[in-house]
Formats: C-alpha cells, sequence, structure tokens
C-alpha cells in the first residue's frame, strides 16, 4: 500500500511540474508575442495571413470535394501552424538583428543549432579566445569540425590557424571548415550562419559524431592540465632552483 501511495504521489507531482511548466512556456510566448508586435509592425497582419489564408482556400475547394466545413477545420489548424511558423521566424530574425555586433554573438547563435534527421551539432565556444576578445568557436557535426570566427579577420586567421594545427592530429582526414561571422566581405551574418552550416555537404554520419567529440574533448583536456606554462620563470621557481643547487653542492662535500 505504502508503495502505491508514493507512486501515486510521484505521478501528481511529474503533472503538476508539467502543467506549471506548459503554464511558464505559455506565458513566456505570450510576453515575446507582445515585445515582437510593438517592435514589428508587420507581424499582426502577416500572422493573420497565415492563419485565413489555407482555411478560406480549404474551405472553398469543400465545395468542390464536399464536407466543406470538415475542411474549414483543417484549413485552419494548417493556418494556427503556419501561423506559430510566421512569429518564430520573425522573432528569431528580430534578436538575430539585435545580437549582431555583439561579442559572442556568433557563440549564441551556434549554440542554438538543432539536430535533425541525419544531422547533429555539438558546440564549444570559445576555443581561441586573445586578448581583443576576438573569438574561435568549434562545432562539430555531419560536414566534420567547423571552426567559427568572429572579430578582426586579421587577428582571427592565426587562431584559427593554431587551432587546426591541433585539430589535424586527432581529426585525420575528416574536414575541418573555416568560417568568420559577420557583415564584410567573405563573411557570413550571425542570422544566416545556421544556415551556412547547414549547407555543408555531410561527410560523416550522425552517429560518429559524438566519439569524434570524444577524441578532441580528449585532447582540450590535456591542453587545459598543462604542466608549466611558457614564458619566464617566476622569481619564487628561480629562488627555489638556487636553494636546491646549493643543497646538492652541500651534500658533495660531506661526502668528500
Amino acid at each position: 500500500m505504502a508503495k502505491n501511495d508514493r507512486a501515486k504521489e510521484e505521478k501528481k507531482a511529474q503533472r503538476s511540474t508539467k502543467r506549471a511548466q506548459r503554464k511558464q512556456t505559455r506565458s513566456q510566448m505570450w510576453q515575446a508575442f507582445n515585445i515582437q508586435r510593438k517592435q514589428d509592425n508587420k507581424l499582426i497582419p502577416y500572422m493573420l495571413l497565415a492563419l485565413l489564408l489555407p482555411a478560406v482556400l480549404l474551405f472553398l475547394l469543400g465545395f468542390v470535394w464536399g464536407n466543406k466545413w470538415l475542411w474549414l477545420i483543417i484549413g485552419l489548424i494548417l493556418g494556427a501552424t503556419l501561423a506559430m511558423l510566421v512569429f518564430s521566424r520573425r522573432l528569431q530574425r528580430s534578436v538575430y538583428d539585435r545580437a549582431s555586433g555583439q561579442a559572442g554573438a556568433a557563440g549564441w547563435a551556434l549554440d542554438n543549432m538543432r539536430d535533425g534527421v541525419g544531422m547533429k551539432w555539438v558546440t564549444k565556444q570559445g576555443v581561441q579566445v586573445n586578448n581583443h576578445m576576438d573569438l574561435v568557436h568549434r562545432v562539430v557535426g555531419t560536414p566534420g569540425v567547423v571552426l567559427v570566427g568572429e572579430g578582426e579577420k586579421q587577428r582571427i586567421k592565426p587562431m584559427m590557424d593554431n587551432e587546426r594545427r591541433r585539430l589535424v592530429r586527432i581529426v585525420g582526414d575528416t574536414p575541418i571548415y573555416e568560417v568568420v561571422s559577420g557583415e564584410g566581405e567573405d563573411e557570413v551574418p550571425i542570422k544566416k550562419l545556421q544556415r551556412h552550416l547547414m549547407k555543408l555537404p555531410r561527410n560523416i554520419k550522425k552517429q560518429e559524431v559524438d566519439s569524434l567529440t570524444s577524441r578532441i574533448e580528449s585532447l582540450d583536456n590535456v591542453r587545459g592540465n598543462m604542466g608549466m606554462p611558457k614564458g619566464p620563470v617566476p622569481n619564487q621557481a628561480k629562488v627555489q632552483k638556487g636553494m636546491n643547487r646549493r643543497a646538492r653542492r652541500a651534500a658533495q662535500r660531506n661526502k668528500h
């Protein structure tokens, strides 16, 4: 009895959590819609057009095919779906326009890439960073490895070359692509970045992406646990080295 009661309580808690999540999602969508409609005067006309056009078209065809009211309902369902698609696309475009030019915008766009049929994406932001806050992000997916830079192109190029040299030892013949995000010549705007990556050829299978990512991340772990960094030796290390040298000399004199 006690187990059954606990199971019922757990199911009740799960249902309550799901209801709360759905309510929160609806609230967020409504807030996003209100914000977007104030900034985008064409949003509501386009959404109404997407909603009503399929409904009217299928209703008229219903006079020919029969069951016009059934086709009207189907048209309204289809129109509601299209209206939500219009809203999401215009909202996404607005977000990209506001994010364009800000540091880390490309990484944000890459993090929001969705897996699909035959596609998988694993993003790691800031695998190369300099003092000017130029960034190189790494995406592992079905095309292979894609290095995406954002910042000054002349400063990004050596950073991407450095990352490429590191990766070649691990990925072997897997293709490595380089993309620079921005509004300049031969650069890909933020709002087109996801589409650009999705158009790249699929060189590896979806199930191979995780194993390739694991091999690359093992290299990241080695880099993250390097010993003493290159450059001048700290004063404390110099003092310790001198003390060890004097101790060895003293030990040698005692032997004699």
